[in-house]
């Protein structure tokens, strides 16, 4: 008899044993077909895991499977190891891990398409020459070429603009002499009309796109095309890690420092991690980029796990920028901007030049208050205050996406002295065109570039010269070659330096450098203005000499005298309810029952979130910490299997994060 092991896409994290539709011939199913199963009274497409003989249910328990959708999996058998790690690594149950993996309408039973589509390819006539590679650059592309299809993790730390693409576009051109494809990785959405321009411009082979931005049916085309079309280059944001190819000869992961690539919810998986998980499993190389690599890359590489190298100049002529700090203590600052930094875009601006703003707070301004009485607008689903923005009109919660029209009044006092506080992208535009009446200005961030098509448009404007002053958050920051921008300005320097996630002063130099990247790239000299309160704080000074590794390693002596990743493992018990007690009370009984495992694991809390309330849910967690990742995973493996037990457990929604990069 043949029992069908099926992963069902339901929050269980178990297998289901099913037996075969009538008459199926079970000598040739394949694990990673889908299987159409009934379950408690509906009917679910799951994926066949396995063919048993035998199943720890009686026979006549098991329901009988409703049909066979492929003859093929869709789901390939690497493809498959990887669901299963990822699964098993993030504490995830694999139905629901093998269920995201796939395109959506293959999720609904839809069939995959008969043929693949014409692909679209340049004539060899448009194919772009290769740059000439310095000393450093050939160094690298030797070092990936030697190791041939053998696995490695590459760390290249090259500061922005020293030709790390270029390096990346040397590797894969002789990949695809060799009839393999390479799947490039980058974190947003924003950034990939860019790379597909630098690789259509390259490359007379077939460039594959896969994002969240995409319909269902291009998506769908595109995951089916990428396994049909050799040689060829798949570009996508994380979620693209998941994408079946059978001649895969490389990953790239380009700005591997970049958060986007971790899911924040549900399936909390690492995309970086994955990369280099499967990397190991097809026995070739993984290149991890970045101008400002994550502290976790750093150590490993600094450690010889990774074989690291460095790009310590800008290609060509182009020289790093000079920074410049301006203490905003005791000045008059109109909306954010000191007379200093209006005289230092002047000054670009009058020389033909573009110039760049960050401001990492979208919207006109963050809180809304009563002058009368101190009344602040607030959520009331979220432990936050509710952002004023213009276009159009609304106070808008950014966690749980609750608008609202604005008040006539204060609601606590009746109050019409309503003031805006604060500044966000919307107000600094608004401010600058006061100054800079005759300039055209553009601001970048999630609200101005909603649309699929838009972001697009305005990186073609800032190229042909249309826009002359950009503004932004942190969207601006990532990877973009503009080579007329002269001056980058960072309105707030200091939000990440007393921050309670203890991640928050690496991003902020991450972010800090990488604004500063994008000035100077051209043939003409850059600068970089900081407006700070802190000028003397440590870190800043560390950036300020333009000095990403030492303050590195300042993190790194930091990190490691307090026991915090990379010198340990971490994982955070999440869990979310409605009744505030409740909550707690189910996390108390949780820790009970993780001291009683007795592993060499620390159990903090249970403590409130950094964002204790979010969509009417009061959120709890516990922090978990190990020395050694196979002890946390043991432990958390046991703990999974018991809070099941746990009174409350139904009406509660509860998660882990392993490695988490948020602390909210």
């Amino acid at each position: 008899m043949s029992i069908l092991s099926i992963a069902l896409p339901v929050l269980l994290n178990k297998n289901f044993d099913y037996l075969p539709p009538t008459g199926s011939d079970c000598a040739t199913l394949q694990p990673g077909i889908r299987v159409r199963v009934p379950f408690h009274g509906r009917q679910l497409i799951g994926i066949l895991v396995a063919v048993l003989s035998t199943s720890t249910l009686p026979l006549h328990k098991l329901k009988t499977a409703l049909a066979i959708l492929d003859t093929e999996p869709v789901v390939p058998a690497d493809i498959l190891r990887l669901c299963c790690w990822a699964a098993t690594y993030y504490q995830y149950p694999l139905g629901m891990a093998l269920t995201l993996a796939l395109p959506s309408q293959l999720r609904q039973g839809k069939n995959l398409p008969l043929a693949a589509t014409k692909l679209d390819s340049k004539t060899n006539n448009a194919v772009t020459s290769p740059l000439l590679l310095n000393e450093a650059q050939q160094t690298i592309v030797n070092a990936v070429t030697k190791l041939g299809n053998n696995f490695a993790v590459i760390t290249i730390d090259g500061v922005t603009g020293s030709g790390k693409t270029e390096v990346y576009l040397h590797v894969i051109q002789q990949l695809l002499h060799k009839q393999r494809q390479a799947l490039v990785l980058v974190p947003e959405i924003s950034l990939t009309p860019q790379t597909i321009t630098y690789f259509k411009n390259r490359f007379d082979v077939p460039i594959i796109t896969l994002h969240s931005r995409l319909t269902a049916k291009e998506r769908l085309l595109a995951w089916h095309n990428a396994q049909l079309a050799v040689p060829c280059i798949i570009i996508g944001t994380r979620s693209a890690i998941f994408t079946p190819l059978p001649k895969l000869g490389i990953i790239i992961i380009d700005e591997e420092h970049d958060l986007s690539f971790k899911q924040q919810d549900s399936f909390r998986y690492n995309a970086r991690d994955l990369a280099i998980w499967r990397a190991r499993d097809a026995n070739i190389p993984v290149i991890l980029g970045s101008a400002t690599p994550s502290l976790e890359t750093l150590h490993r590489s600094w450690g010889g796990r990774y074989k690291y190298f460095t790009l310590p100049q800008r290609a060509g002529s182009a020289q790093p920028p000079s920074f410049n700090v301006i203490d905003v203590r005791r000045q008059n600052l109109a909306d954010g901007l000191s007379t200093t930094l209006i005289q230092a875009i002047t000054n670009h601006l009058q020389a033909g030049n573009q110039a760049l703003l960050l401001l990492n707070r979208r919207g006109f301004a963050p809180v809304m208050l009563c002058h009368d009485c101190g009344w602040v607008a607030k959520c009331q689903h979220c432990d936050v205050r509710l952002t004023y923005h213009m276009q159009p009109y609304r106070l808008h919660c950014h966690h749980c996406d609750a608008q609202q029209n604005l008040p006539t009044k204060c609601a606590l006092c009746g109050s019409k002295e309503l003031r805006n506080w604060g500044i966000g992208t919307e107000k600094l535009e608004i401010s600058l065109s006061k100054h800079f009446p005759a300039v055209n200005i553009v601001r970048i961030d999630r609200d101005s570039t909603r649309n699929r098509h838009q972001f697009t448009k305005v990186v073609q404007g800032i190229h042909n010269g249309q826009f002359q002053l950009i503004v932004g958050t942190q969207m601006i920051a990532k990877g973009h070659h503009f080579p007329n921008v002269t001056m980058a300005g960072i309105i707030d320097a200091d939000y990440g330096l007393f921050a309670a996630d203890f991640r928050a002063s690496e991003r902020l130099g991450q972010l800090i450098m990488q604004v500063a990247g994008r000035a100077g790239r051209g043939t003409k000299p850059g600068q970089v203005w900081l407006q700070t309160h802190h000028p003397e704080h440590q870190l800043l000074q560390l950036l300020l000499a333009g000095n990403y590794q030492l303050f590195a390693k300042t993190l790194l002596q930091e990190r490691e005298s307090v026991g915090l990743p990379p010198f340990a493992a971490m994982a955070i018990f999440h869990a979310s309810n409605k009744n505030l007690a409740a909550v707690e009370s189910f996390l108390l009984k949780v820790k009970a029952l993780a001291l009683k495992l007795r592993y060499q694991v620390r159990v903090l809390g249970p403590v409130a979130a950094l964002l204790p309330k979010r969509a009417s849910r009061y959120r709890w967690q516990l922090l978990l910490q190990a020395k050694h990742k196979a002890v946390l995973q043991q432990f958390l493996t046991q703990l999974t299997s018991v809070v099941a037990s746990v009174p409350g457990n139904v009406s509660m929604r509860w998660s882990i994060d392993v490695d988490p990069m948020d602390m909210l």
